[in-house]
């Protein structure tokens, strides 16, 4: 906690009843902006901008503090950044936190395309204009409540399992039931490829059942019509074991990386 009064460093003790009133001293505890921070300001700026929400402790109309409340980047962000990047995908931060944090936290994972300050309802709308704007299918991740509208939203919706809450889960496409973010470029590189193969599968059985077929049927084929359909079993195998060609794609990913050390007050 940050303080501009000594005598507030210590732990203030209310009688609170019902009506959140300590003694008919009314007390408030909210973030930067619902509480405006004072002679604290400059504090509550310098914080925010090093990726930290600031909540505010007011007393009787004075603030008496700041808190600094901080969700450390997953260390494994700019990695999977990178690799989104590297397999053609362009990456969005949606966020409820203010710009300076967001700005901090984008920065740090090597995010350019910030939008900071959505409600639940912002991001879903922000969702449907990008899709509008991209020829391509937007997906979105998230684990939060506050990601579910988005998530529906979303032409694939991916929940981060592990970590994420059930609301965000229900409302996904997709859940990557693990905590380690590089699995989202790996899912999306073994679709692309699993994609590739049932493309190339299809088209393999279709060249082999038109032109067996009518070489059979008009004499042009040592094979009578009937053996040209005996033969569709043993091009369903082939393709069956050309599909199989990428089931050895998915690996784990290596080592997550450590995590940086936990945020403290200065």
């Amino acid at each position: 906690m940050w303080t501009g009064d000594p005598a507030a460093a210590g732990v203030v003790e209310l009688d609170t009843d019902d009506d959140g009133d300590g003694d008919g001293v009314p007390a408030r505890l909210g973030k930067i902006g619902w509480i405006e921070p004072g002679s604290l300001e400059a504090q509550a700026i310098r914080l925010q901008g090093e990726g930290v929400t600031v909540a505010a402790v007011e007393l009787a109309g004075a603030v008496l503090g700041l808190i600094g409340i901080r969700d450390e980047l997953r260390p494994e962000a700019p990695t999977t950044i990178t690799a989104l990047r590297d397999a053609g995908c362009t990456v969005v931060m949606l966020t409820g936190d203010n710009r300076s944090t967001a700005a901090a936290l984008a920065g740090a994972a090597g995010i350019t395309d910030v939008h900071a300050e959505l409600h639940p309802q912002d991001k879903a709308a922000l969702i449907t204009e990008l899709g509008r704007r991209n020829t391509g299918g937007v997906a979105m991740v998230g684990d939060g409540v506050n990601d579910a509208p988005a998530l529906a939203t979303a032409d694939a919706g991916i929940a981060m399992g592990a970590m994420g809450a059930d609301v965000a889960i229900e409302a996904a496409d997709v859940a990557l039931m693990g905590a380690d973010l590089r699995h989202l470029p790996q899912a999306l590189i073994h679709a692309r490829r699993a994609r590739g193969i049932m493309l190339q599968n299809i088209a393999l059985s279709l060249l082999t059942v038109v032109t067996l077929v009518p070489l059979a049927a008009f004499g042009a084929s040592a094979w009578p019509p009937w053996c040209s359909f005996t033969n569709w079993p043993k091009c369903s195998s082939s393709a069956m074991v050309s599909a199989l060609v990428g089931s050895d794609h998915w690996k784990a990913p290596p080592p997550r990386p450590k995590s940086s050390p936990p945020f403290r007050s200065r």
